[in-house]
């Protein structure tokens, strides 16, 4: 009686533990990733000034019409550039920016709880049980998407890469998409090299 006891807790003790850990990944598979990079001899002080161009244009401060969220975008990158003491300058800039996005569609299909029977025979010094599966297991799928934002920074004279950051996360067309750009963006600019004047 006590070994059934005893691997009746086990098994109670494997389950909560496989709970935990798929919870664990529900929450890590979405939060959001922010990756940062930029050339270390460069000087950064020196850029004061800045435009927009989109990514094969020549021509600057051409915005994204084709993007749903590109006037956001770029309202919300001139917010934190202005806080770093920049500012727009389509004649002469010093710096070039330019971002760009993308969704894509996941589809992430789901195994139900299986429902098993268990047979289990204890005497004195032997324990013998089974278990069987009998129901459950549906499979169910649900689809959300995975975006990315991107910002890139170039000195305008010589068009070198001087900054490039990107943040993905996975969310679903239901979440408020413009609050998940200003948390995106506001997290992407924590990386700029460029400190806030204080």
């Amino acid at each position: 009686m006590l070994n059934t006891i005893k691997a009746k807790e086990k098994l109670i003790l494997n389950r909560l533990v496989i709970v935990l850990i798929l919870f664990s990944f529900v929450i890590i598979s979405n939060a959001q990733k922010v990756v940062s990079d930029h050339d270390r001899t460069a000087d950064f002080s020196k850029y004061k000034t800045y435009a927009w161009i989109a990514p094969g244009d020549s021509v600057l401060n051409r915005y994204r019409n084709e993007k749903v969220y590109g006037g956001l975008i770029t309202y919300l990158a001139n917010q934190e550039l202005k806080g770093r003491g920049m500012k727009p300058d389509t004649l002469n800039p010093d710096a070039i920016f330019v971002f760009d996005t993308q969704v894509e569609s996941v589809t992430q299909y789901r195994q139900g709880a299986v429902l098993s029977v268990g047979v289990a025979v204890a005497g004195p010094g032997y324990y013998a049980g089974g278990y069987a599966p009998v129901a459950g297991g549906k499979i169910t799928s649900s689809t959300s998407e995975d975006g990315m934002i991107n910002y890139a920074m170039y000195d305008a004279t010589s068009r070198q890469l001087l900054w490039s950051a990107h943040a993905t996360r996975n969310f679903k067309m239901s979440d408020d998409i413009q609050k998940l750009i200003e948390e995106s963006t506001k997290k992407i600019f924590k990386k700029f090299p460029m400190a806030r004047p204080k």
